[in-house]
């Protein structure tokens, strides 16, 4: 196999490789808010416990909602809600609610938190703690639900079939998945 020859860019947030997820809260009134957010992984916590991390910057109002509350869903971007992720991406709480598009809403099966019936998988979270870091908070979180669509058959947690899910992989633009290549130890 030949080297691949390489170059150095600069450390930007683009050359991160990051799922797409979409943030359900709920604003001080009880309505749904929701806000693209890719800044998003998993660590591992003591025992068999894993916590979702999620960064979130500046002032927007998802944040705000998630440091008074300490809960939200997320919800993964699959290639078919790319105009609702741009959508809220281009909108703004502070501007009025967010309904010149047209999508649906449903509560968390465990927690108080909106959810887009249109995601494929969804994770119902409550915050366990939060670093900051300049304007941005960072969200350690206890995932207290996963929601997944019924065509996904896990025999366990490697099992996860991406390409039923066609989850939207961010790098500055947007990206999707090709095929299954294989399992662990499929290449040994």
């Amino acid at each position: 196999m030949e080297t691949p020859k390489r170059r150095s860019v600069a450390p930007v947030y683009s050359m991160c490789v990051q799922p797409a997820f979409i943030i359900g809260t709920r604003n001080e009134d009880g309505t749904a808010n929701f806000a693209p957010i890719t800044w998003v992984s998993v660590t591992h916590e003591k025992g068999d416990g894993y916590l979702l991390v999620i960064s979130m910057a500046g002032t927007k109002r998802t944040k705000q909602n998630v440091l008074r509350t300490g809960i939200f869903s997320a919800n993964l971007v699959s290639t078919d809600m790319l105009p609702l992720m741009d959508y809220f991406g281009s909108r703004h709480a502070e501007n009025g609610r967010k309904d010149e598009m047209e999508y649906s809403v449903s509560r968390g099966a465990v927690l108080d938190v909106p959810v887009l019936d249109q995601s494929r998988w969804v994770y119902e979270c409550e915050v366990s703690r939060t670093v900051e870091t300049g304007d941005s908070a960072t969200f350690f979180c206890a995932i207290r639900n996963i929601q997944m669509d019924e065509r996904l058959h896990c025999r366990d947690t490697f099992d996860v079939d991406l390409t039923v899910l066609d989850p939207v992989i961010y790098s500055g633009k947007y990206h999707s998945l090709g095929k299954l290549l294989g399992e662990i130890g499929d290449f040994l």
